[in-house]
């Protein structure tokens, strides 16, 4: 069984990007306007000019940011699915990872102990136990 996550679940939305991107291009040309103002001096029209413009380009930057640490907490991994083989004759009992092809109640190989045939019994994912914060 392969372990390759998935990129879809590791990116960024597209839309999200198009869109801080956009903001980010908005606050510097509020900014650009900005110093234009402040050059016939215009301070007023300047102020609210800048003021946009460094407040639009820090929330463009935090979005960015937070979105990529949420995405970073959701990389979700692949379960591990194991597979119980077992001898009906002298109850021995073999867990191993499991195999594409592997069905409940299939015969595999002899048993190495009574050289009768050995059968699936289970197939199961591991479940891991969230764990939960410390609290006093």
């Amino acid at each position: 069984m392969s372990t390759n996550s998935s990129n879809t679940s590791n990116r960024i939305s597209t839309f999200l990007v198009m869109i801080v991107l956009a903001v980010l291009a908005l606050s510097i040309v509020a900014i650009i306007f900005g110093v234009q103002a402040y050059l016939i001096e215009n301070e007023t029209v300047a102020l609210y000019l800048f003021a946009i413009g460094f407040l639009s380009l820090g929330m463009a930057v935090y979005v960015l940011f937070q979105t990529r640490k949420r995405v970073e907490k959701m990389k979700i991994e692949d379960p591990k699915v194991m597979t119980t083989v077992e001898c009906k004759k002298c109850g021995t009992k073999d867990v191993r990872e499991f195999e594409r092809g592997d069905f409940v109640f299939k015969e595999l190989d002899k048993c190495d102990k009574c050289e009768e045939n050995k059968i699936i019994t289970t197939i199961y994912k591991e479940v891991k136990e969230k764990e939960k914060p410390f609290t006093i």
